[in-house]
């Protein structure tokens, strides 16, 4: 399966269903405080290109900052993605996909905010908080959004 082919995933529960395109392999874990405790741990998520829900009554949807929002399923409360509001960058949680074959954890994400009580033994990029933002920007400015 490449990195463009559409992946079926969902909740625990089986309310929530989708479809997403990961736009590569490669995932990342996330540090930062709002993510830890949204997921109750670190959150390990897939870039995607798009996503697809099939049943939107089941989804809710949280804004849990000025630029971001999360969502879940509104049965089981199972974590499924966050996205910019704007919708630029979408990252689906790993542990939602059906099928995690092939994704390689590659990189950590606001480890400026990363606690003392955990380390992975993976070499992986690390960005800090300021850094995922520039390139994020620098990213959204390069393809016209």
């Amino acid at each position: 399966m490449s990195a463009t082919s559409p992946r079926s995933g969902g909740c625990l529960c089986g309310a929530v269903r989708f479809t997403a395109t990961p736009a590569t392999l490669d995932i990342d874990a996330c540090h930062c405080s709002r993510c830890r405790k949204w997921s109750g741990g670190v959150y390990m998520a897939a870039p995607c290109s798009a996503i697809s829900v099939e049943d939107e009554s089941a989804l809710g949807l949280f804004q849990s900052s000025d630029y971001g929002e999360r969502g879940f399923c509104k049965t089981c409360g199972s974590s499924l993605f966050w996205r910019m509001q704007d919708r630029s960058v979408t990252v689906v949680s790993l542990q939602a996909f059906d099928d995690q074959s092939g994704f390689v954890f590659a990189e950590e994400i606001f480890v400026d905010d990363k606690p003392a009580t955990y380390a992975f033994a993976n070499e992986t990029r690390k960005l800090t908080g300021e850094e995922f933002f520039a390139r994020a920007m620098a990213s959204q400015e390069s393809s016209g959004g």
